[in-house]
C-alpha cells in the first residue's frame, strides 16, 4: 500500500478532488450552468430516441390551407363552427372536443348589426321593416348559434391567462385556495386573462387556459403548467380538462403531499401537491406533478401532419362530412391549425417548430396512459451513489491500464451509466441526472491520459530524435503527440512526389568560385526547403547535388497532400524569382529552375542498408515526377505536373502541354502547367487558357491552319511564351513533313 500510494497518490488525490466537486454540483452547492445545459441536451436526446407511434384515440382536426380554402379566411364565422361541433358531437360521437383557439369577439360576419342599423335609419320609413329583420336575427346570430350548439356537448373552449385585463368570462376553477389544507403552493399567479364570450362559455362543458409558458433556459419547452392560480382559484389547462371531459370526469382534487419524515410545519411549508386526482366513473385517475404544477411533456413524435404521433384530418373534410363515421367514431379532438400566418410553433427538444396544438395532444395522451416522465424524490441519491463508486473505480483501475484499454474502459463505463438511465427512463418513466456523472468520467479519463502523458513523453522524444533526421521538425512535433500511430516501416500510400532541379547548373557551377558556388547553392536549397517544409508541411526527402527531393502525405497523412504540393511549386518559383534578381545584383548568373510533380502509389518507409539507411519514397510516380522535371525546359514550363495530381488538386487551373511516352513507360501520360488558384485566375488569363485548349484539340486533330491561327494570337499576346514557339515549330514541320505514320498526338522521349 505505501509503494502504490507512493507511485499513485498525487494522481489519486486529484482524480478523488474531481469526485468531490462533481458530488458539490448534485447537491446544487455550486450549480455549474454549463453542466445544467449539457443535462439538458441529453434529456432531449433521450427525448428523440423514443419511436413515433401514432395514437388513435386523439385527432387533431387541422384548420390547414385545404380548409381555408374551401370555407374561406380565418376567422370562420360562428356558424360554421358551429356546424363543425354539430359533426364532430353527433357524426362522429366524439368523447370530447377542445378548441385551440378562443372566441373572444362577438361574431359579426352575418351582417345583423348593419341590417339592424339601416332598419333604425336610412330604412325606416319601410313598413314592418324593423319587425322582418328582427325575426331574421335568430338565423343571423351566429354566436347564438354556437352556443346552441355547444349545449350538453363535450367541449372545451381555450382561452389565455395574460397581462392585466380581464375580457371574456372564465370557466368555472378547478378547485380554490380552500380545498389545501392549508398549503402555500408555489405556482404561476395570473392576474388578466382573455377568455371566451360569456354566453359562449356557459354554454360549454368546460374550459381550459392554452399557455405555454414552462420554458428552460434555452427557450425549449419540456414542461408546461396543469393548473394556473388566480386569486384563490387555480384553473386547469386546455388538456387538461379535455382529458377530464373524456373520461367523464367532473371533479380534480388536489392530493397533497403527506411524507411522514415531515412535521405538519414543514409540510406545510413546503408547498407540494403530491398528485391531482380525477373522479372518473371506473376509478380514481391519479396526475401526478412537479413542483409549480407542472408536468414533463412526452413528446411522441417530431411533430405535425407527419410527425407520426396523431392523426390530422382537414377541418373542411369534417364540415362536408367526407370521412366516414366509423373511421372517427369516440375519438377525442382537438382543433388547431397549422395554416401559413395561424401556425401556433413551439420550440421543443424534438422539432423546433413544433405545433401547439400536439403538445396538449401529447399530455392529454399521458394523462389517458397514467404515464409521466417525473424525476423521482429519490434521484439525487441515485446519482450520488453513482458519482463516488464512478470516482473510485475509475481512479484505481485507469491509473492500471494502457492507453487503449483507458478508452474502452471509459468507453465501456459511459454506455453502462447511460445504458441504466434510459432503462430507467424507458421501463420506470424515471428522468435521472446525468451529465455530471459523464462529465466526472470524461474529466477522470482526461486527468488519467495527461498524467500518463508526462510517463509516455521520452517514448515520444526518441521517435521524435528517430524522425527528425527525414521529417520537418513541425511534422516531428505533430507525430510525437501520439507517437503509437506512426512507423517507419515500410507501407504502400498513395502521395504526391516532386523533383526540383537547378536549370544549367553545369555552367553556373563553371563560372563561380567555390566558396561563392556553395554560398549560391546553400541559399537556394535553404529558401526551397523552407517553401515544402515550412509552408506547406512537404517532407524533405534528400539533396541530390542541386535537385531537391520532397514528398507530400507521409509520414502524416493529408487528405490534400496534391493540393500542397502544387502550392508548393508555385511558391518555389516565386521564391526563384526574387533570388535570380538578388543573384543578377552580386554579378552571380541567373537562376532558374525546373519542377516535376506526380501523384501515385509509392512504397514509403526506412529503406536502405545496413550501414546507411533513409526514410524515403520508390515506385513508378516517383519515376514520373523525375521525368516530368526533366522535360520542363522542353516546354518553356516552370512547372510540370501529371494528370493525377491535376485531378488531385481540383483548386487550381491548369494548361495542358501535351501527351507524352517518357522514357521506361509504354501508356503516354497528359502533363499540365499549373496556372494559379481558380479563384484567383485572371480574365485574361482564363480566356487564353480557353484559347489554347481549342488550339491544342485541333492541332491533335491535324488542323494545322485553324491551330496556327489561334496559336499566332496567343503568341502576338505572350510573346515571351515559350509553348506557343514550340507549337508553332511542330506545325511547320507538320505542314512541310507531314507527321508520322500512326500518328497520335503523343510525344515520345527516349532519354531521361
Amino acid at each position: 500500500m505505501r509503494r502504490l500510494l507512493s507511485k499513485n497518490g498525487l494522481r489519486w488525490s486529484l482524480c478523488l478532488l474531481l469526485t468531490l466537486l462533481a458530488c458539490t454540483q448534485v447537491f446544487r452547492e455550486r450549480p455549474i450552468a454549463l453542466v445544467d445545459r449539457i443535462e439538458l441536451y441529453l434529456y432531449d436526446m433521450r427525448m428523440n430516441m423514443m419511436p413515433a407511434t401514432l395514437d388513435d384515440r386523439i385527432v387533431i382536426v387541422d384548420i390547414d390551407e385545404k380548409s381555408l380554402s374551401e370555407i374561406g379566411r380565418w376567422p370562420w364565422s360562428r356558424d360554421v363552427i358551429a356546424t363543425l361541433v354539430d359533426k364532430l358531437a353527433d357524426r362522429y360521437q366524439a368523447k370530447s372536443i377542445g378548441f385551440d383557439v378562443m372566441f373572444s369577439e362577438p361574431d359579426t360576419s352575418s351582417g345583423y348589426a348593419k341590417l339592424e342599423a339601416l332598419a333604425n335609419h336610412e330604412l325606416k320609413n319601410i313598413p314592418n321593416i324593423g319587425e322582418r329583420i328582427r325575426a331574421l336575427k335568430p338565423a343571423l346570430d351566429f354566436d347564438a348559434r354556437l352556443a346552441k350548439s355547444l349545449q350538453s356537448r363535450p367541449v372545451v373552449l381555450g382561452y389565455a391567462f395574460s397581462g392585466q385585463q380581464k375580457k371574456g368570462m372564465l370557466p368555472a376553477p378547478a378547485f380554490s385556495v380552500a380545498d389545501l389544507e392549508g398549503r402555500n403552493l408555489y405556482t404561476q399567479s395570473v392576474t388578466g386573462y382573455i377568455a371566451n364570450l360569456e354566453s359562449l362559455q356557459r354554454a360549454a362543458n368546460a374550459g381550459g387556459f392554452i399557455n405555454a409558458t414552462d420554458f428552460d433556459a434555452d427557450g425549449v419547452l419540456r414542461s408546461t403548467p396543469l393548473l394556473m392560480q388566480m386569486g384563490d382559484n387555480f384553473y386547469e389547462s386546455l388538456a387538461l380538462a379535455t382529458a377530464r371531459v373524456a373520461l367523464g370526469a367532473t371533479k380534480i382534487r388536489p392530493v397533497v403531499l403527506r411524507d411522514s419524515h415531515l412535521t405538519e410545519t414543514q409540510l406545510r411549508e413546503s408547498g407540494a401537491l403530491e398528485s391531482l386526482s380525477l373522479n372518473t366513473p371506473v376509478q380514481p385517475r391519479t396526475i401526478p406533478i412537479d413542483l409549480g404544477l407542472a408536468t414533463k411533456i412526452q413528446f411522441r413524435g417530431h411533430g405535425g401532419p407527419d410527425g407520426g404521433a396523431f392523426r390530422y384530418v382537414s377541418a373542411a373534410d369534417i364540415i362536408k362530412g367526407r370521412i366516414e363515421p366509423a373511421e372517427l367514431a369516440h375519438k377525442i379532438f382537438l382543433i388547431g391549425t397549422t395554416a401559413s400566418g395561424l401556425y401556433d410553433l413551439r420550440s421543443t427538444p424534438v422539432n423546433p417548430a413544433y405545433p401547439g396544438v400536439e403538445v396538449h395532444a401529447n399530455i392529454i395522451a399521458s394523462i389517458l396512459d397514467e404515464q409521466f416522465k417525473q424525476q423521482p424524490s429519490y434521484s439525487a441519491g441515485i446519482d450520488l451513489v453513482q458519482i463516488i463508486l464512478l470516482g473510485i473505480v475509475l481512479t484505481v483501475v485507469l491509473s492500471k491500464l494502457t492507453p487503449l484499454f483507458s478508452i474502452l474502459f471509459t468507453l465501456g463505463t459511459a454506455i453502462a451509466v447511460a445504458g441504466f438511465n434510459l432503462w430507467m427512463y424507458q421501463a420506470h418513466n424515471s428522468i435521472l441526472p446525468i451529465a455530471t456523472a459523464l462529465l466526472l468520467i470524461l474529466a477522470l479519463f482526461m486527468l488519467n491520459i495527461a498524467w500518463g502523458y508526462w510517463f509516455e513523453f521520452r517514448k515520444g522524444r526518441a521517435l521524435a530524435n528517430r524522425f527528425s533526421e527525414y521529417v520537418a521538425p513541425e511534422l516531428v512535433a505533430q507525430m510525437a503527440e501520439n507517437p503509437e500511430t506512426y512507423t517507419m516501416e515500410g507501407e504502400l500510400k498513395e502521395l504526391t512526389v516532386m523533383f526540383a532541379d537547378v536549370r544549367d547548373f553545369t555552367t553556373i557551377s563553371e563560372s563561380l568560385e567555390p566558396n561563392e558556388l556553395r554560398e549560391f547553392i546553400n541559399i537556394y536549397l535553404t529558401a526551397m526547403s523552407e517553401n515544402i517544409r515550412d509552408s506547406h508541411q512537404g517532407t524533405l526527402d534528400k539533396y541530390i547535388g542541386d535537385c531537391v527531393m520532397a514528398f507530400w502525405g507521409a509520414p502524416v497523412s493529408f487528405p490534400d497532400h496534391a493540393t500542397r504540393a502544387v502550392a508548393s511549386a508555385l511558391l518555389m518559383q516565386q521564391t526563384a524569382a526574387k533570388l535570380n534578381n538578388e543573384f543578377l545584383a552580386r554579378g552571380w548568373p541567373p537562376l532558374k529552375i525546373g519542377i516535376g510533380l506526380n501523384t501515385g502509389p509509392v512504397r514509403v518507409g526506412d529503406m536502405g542498408s545496413k550501414i546507411r539507411r533513409a526514410y524515403t519514397v520508390m515506385g513508378d510516380a516517383v519515376n514520373l515526377s523525375s521525368r516530368l522535371e526533366g522535360i520542363t525546359k522542353v516546354y518553356g514550363a516552370g512547372i510540370v505536373v501529371g494528370e493525377a495530381t491535376k485531378a488531385a488538386a481540383p483548386t487550381y487551373a491548369f494548361r495542358e502541354l501535351d501527351r507524352v511516352r517518357v522514357k521506361g513507360k509504354n501508356e503516354p501520360v497528359a502533363i499540365f502547367e499549373p496556372i494559379a488558384l481558380n479563384s484567383e485566375l485572371t480574365a485574361s488569363q482564363r480566356a487564353a487558357l480557353t484559347q489554347w485548349h481549342n488550339a491544342l484539340t485541333l492541332f491533335r486533330a491535324q488542323n494545322w491552319d485553324e491551330a496556327e491561327k489561334i496559336i499566332l494570337e496567343l503568341q502576338a499576346a505572350y510573346p515571351q511564351d515559350a509553348l506557343y514557339k514550340l507549337y508553332m515549330d511542330n506545325i511547320a514541320q507538320y505542314k512541310s513533313e507531314g507527321p508520322r505514320a500512326n500518328w497520335d498526338g503523343v510525344t515520345t522521349y527516349k532519354t531521361k
